[in-house]
């Protein structure tokens, strides 16, 4: 529908209407109504009241995927196809707005900010409640390494969700296929668990957003090396050879190369020992522990993030300037 060049402009828009306006209040957003919807539709297929077999839950599961990122396709493409019949800015600002809500760059850094005050004062009870808004592991038992630790892999895994996939999309399809993906990510985040409940109907959508991230996961760990060499005391050599030492331990395909590039970057260790529903997990380490972690380490992977949304938003703008 778009020209490259509208497509271009209107993305750089978005990233900067994040940076500026980060998770609105209201409207409600995009993603809330999309995790309200995978509730329900959820409860339609799986009713407390019946027993499902394995086969019968992946197919639901499947029903559930499939249903959620079409809707969510569908229904951008109806609102931006009619703000454009209305008037063409109408529909460039319409599409600006939604792929902004898509990303979360100022979202992460607010989420994980609230995690290192209270760390950086001494007040890990606080920090305690704050990190578990971000995570799904047991906060309860956590000390102050394991919350920072927490807080640095969320962001940095983040890092690819919650912005170089979402704008890789959006430069592929626009607005509709941006949020696709994003329902495709927040499906992952409340069914694709490998856990009792969801080991078979959440098994569709763990495996789309593994096939969505796929290859921004690695675009990200040359960003992040990129960034890496923008900030002080950071290494980018550490944090490509990380990538390439590191990554193929973490169980997700995709995963270990923000985190593996960001502990190599910043010469910590991350990965280790985590709770998960009341279950031990025991991660593979990532990153040589060349310095103990501390929650400073927080600050400098958000600088990371932020960096690295620089770095795409300018390369959005000089390929926008070279072929409008």
């Amino acid at each position: 529908m778009y020209s490259l060049n509208e497509i271009l402009l209107i993305t750089a828009c978005a990233i900067v209407i994040d940076w500026v306006v980060g998770d609105p209040k209201w409207p409600t957003h995009p993603v809330i109504w999309i995790g309200r919807f995978i509730s329900a539709f959820e409860r339609k297929l799986r009713p407390e009241s019946v027993t499902l077999t394995a086969g019968q839950l992946k197919r639901r599961g499947v029903l559930l995927t499939l249903g959620t990122v079409l809707l969510a396709y569908v229904i951008l493409q109806a609102l931006v196809l009619l703000a454009d019949w209305i008037h063409p800015v109408a529909g460039y600002i319409v599409s600006a707005w939604f792929i902004s809500t898509t990303i979360a760059v100022k979202g992460l850094k607010d989420a994980a900010m609230l995690v290192y005050r209270p760390l950086a004062a001494g007040d890990l009870a606080q920090a305690r409640v704050y990190i578990g808004y971000i995570v799904s592991r047991d906060t309860s038992v956590m000390e102050e390494h394991d919350t920072a630790r927490a807080a640095i892999e969320t962001v940095a895994e983040n890092t690819v969700d919650a912005f170089v996939s979402p704008i890789f999309f959006a430069l592929l399809g626009g607005a509709p296929l941006a949020m696709l993906y994003r329902a495709a990510n927040t499906l992952d985040s409340m069914v694709g668990y490998r856990n009792e409940r969801y080991l078979h109907f959440g098994w569709a959508s763990a495996r789309l957003d593994d096939v969505l991230n796929y290859v921004p996961a690695r675009i990200s760990g040359f960003l992040l090396t990129m960034a890496s060499a923008m900030l002080p005391g950071l290494s980018p050599s550490r944090a490509m050879k990380a990538v390439f030492v590191f990554a193929k331990r973490h169980p997700s395909p995709n995963s270990g190369i923000p985190e593996s590039a960001a502990a190599g970057a910043m010469g910590i260790e991350l990965g280790g020992r985590n709770i998960y529903f009341g279950r031990v997990s025991e991660r593979a380490r990532l990153g040589w522990p060349l310095r103990p972690l501390t929650p400073q380490h927080i600050v400098q992977t958000v600088q990371l993030l932020y960096v690295t949304s620089i770095l795409v938003f300018a390369g959005v703008l000089a390929v926008w300037l070279f072929v409008r």
